[in-house]
């Protein structure tokens, strides 16, 4: 079903460019549609399948727009939404007399929520139904009341969003915070005078700010050192090295032989000469580094 889809490319120029590309596919008549449909369900024809996927995608991409306020690769929520409309395709039923698209713009969405859940590590929360609808209508709710500014949300503010939305008070100050970044410890929990600060109630258990920058630090370091090391590689070891030991996926041997037209064997020697070749100049780079931190600690 998937066979032959436009390729989205990273950046708004790969957008464009995608846009362009989906636009050439056809509109089906609902007629057209019907058969295509019946086709695939009846003799799980995979080219009305394919026609079927393709003539959406424009429905796909527009639904993706509409998610662009998460700050996620809007390359990466157009995909998890042809995702969510394959799924559609494979379960719809031409019978029930609607058209595809109603169908499969809850997969589209469903398929795209999750994936944004999942990007934004929502621990014990987007865990219910009421929580993910919450997570994806706080900001509407929001601008419905005029209450655009970052930071913690008045108490009448709080009341009126949870009404809206059903659910607890408790549910939309935790997720406007996530949302919304820093806000003040010192505000007041309630309006009564002596109700005490959010900061009263705060227990800290996680690491201190120090060893957190520290980390971080660390981390940026190593990404450093591991990009300007993979400047000694030509073009086909960086890509074997790269797809092979720096992604969640690893690439197979047998398709990375296809990709260069050599023997699996010989693509996993190239990956350990390149693994050498990075992890030596790796070490040279960090050898560098130490020398003026020695220097400045060496007594005089």
């Amino acid at each position: 079903m998937a066979q032959n889809l436009p390729v989205i490319a990273s950046g708004e120029a790969g957008l464009s460019r995608y846009l362009d590309e989906i636009r050439k596919f056809p509109m089906l008549e609902p007629q057209q549609e019907y058969m295509l449909a019946k086709n695939y369900l009846e003799h799980d024809n995979s080219d009305a399948a394919h026609q079927l996927v393709t003539s959406h995608l424009r429905l796909v991409a527009k639904i993706a727009m509409g998610y662009r306020g998460y700050g996620l690769p809007i390359s990466e929520v157009i995909s998890e939404g042809n995702v969510g409309l394959m799924q559609a395709v494979k379960r719809f039923d031409p019978e029930k007399g609607f058209r595809l698209a109603t169908y499969a713009m809850w997969w589209i969405k469903a398929a795209i929520q999750e994936y944004i859940l999942r990007s934004w590590s929502l621990v014990k929360l987007g865990t219910t139904a009421n929580q993910k609808r919450l997570f994806f209508n706080l900001r509407k709710a929001k601008s419905s009341i005029q209450a655009l500014d970052d930071g913690d949300l008045r108490p009448d503010q709080v009341t009126a969003i949870a009404e809206k939305l059903n659910v607890p008070e408790s549910d939309v100050i935790s997720m406007n915070r996530r949302l919304s970044g820093d806000s003040s410890l010192n505000s007041p929990i309630r309006q009564e005078a002596d109700s005490g600060e959010w900061q009263d109630w705060l227990v800290d258990e996680s690491e201190s700010q120090e060893a957190i920058l520290a980390e971080n630090e660390e981390l940026d370091n190593r990404r450093a050192l591991l990009k300007e090391a993979l400047s000694v590689l030509n073009d086909r070891e960086k890509r074997i090295f790269e797809q092979r030991r720096l992604v969640e996926e690893p690439m197979t041997l047998e398709a990375l032989s296809g990709e260069f037209g050599v023997s699996r064997e010989r693509v996993r020697q190239i990956e350990v000469r390149a693994f050498e070749k990075v992890q030596k100049q790796v070490m040279k780079a960090a050898r560098e580094l130490e020398r003026p931190a020695a220097a400045l600690s060496a007594p005089r």
